[in-house]
């Protein structure tokens, strides 16, 4: 069975209204039900705690301080992220902390796309791309990304379309506002 999400009513997710989703449940030999997640490239089983690495290739990270803008130290921290047991890898170029300013999606991409492209040759799990822009976010599906990850909730509707065509997994988060203002 899988499941069915209704967004009707929800202005900003049309596109997604009695969609079917990648959420399913699966019976295990003990009769307990274990969900599983489908993505482009595959499945992720949530019978356990997932560990996603968090990648951020910007100048001005507020959890890493920039550390790795440059995209051979992101690469490196990403496949040592990899080594020390991370379940999925979310790569973003844009800061989404607190006042932080909006980024073009040309040096956004520029920015991380060949950090997906290489990781993506590199490692054997799944890819997320974070990020709010759909031109962005069918980039890095190209790259070898499988999962996007919107912390704007998906309030473009072609984000909507970009990851029902690819059949990406979707992370949707919410914010209020944008980074700039969301806590004013």
């Amino acid at each position: 069975m899988v499941a069915r999400l209704s967004f009707v009513g929800i202005k900003f997710l049309p596109g997604l209204a009695h969609r079917e989703i990648g959420i399913r449940p699966s019976s295990s030999d003990m009769g307990h039900t274990t969900t599983i997640w489908r993505h482009r490239t595959g499945e992720i089983t949530l019978d356990r705690t997932r560990v996603m690495g968090i990648l951020n290739v910007t100048p001005d990270s507020f959890s890493d301080g920039g550390r790795y803008f440059d995209p051979d130290a992101a690469l490196r921290r990403g496949l040592e992220m990899v080594e020390q047991g991370a379940d999925l890898l979310d790569v973003g170029g844009e800061s989404t902390r607190p006042g932080s300013d909006p980024v073009a999606a040309d040096e956004e991409w520029r920015r991380i796309g060949p950090v997906i492209h290489d990781l993506a040759k590199k490692v054997d799990i799944p890819l997320s791309v974070d990020t709010m822009k759909p031109d962005v976010a069918a980039n890095a599906i190209d790259a070898g990304a499988s999962i996007v990850n919107d912390v704007s909730g998906m309030r473009e509707p072609a984000m909507v379309r970009v990851v029902a065509e690819s059949r990406a997994g979707a992370v949707v988060m919410h914010m209020l506002g944008n980074p700039k203002t969301m806590q004013t």
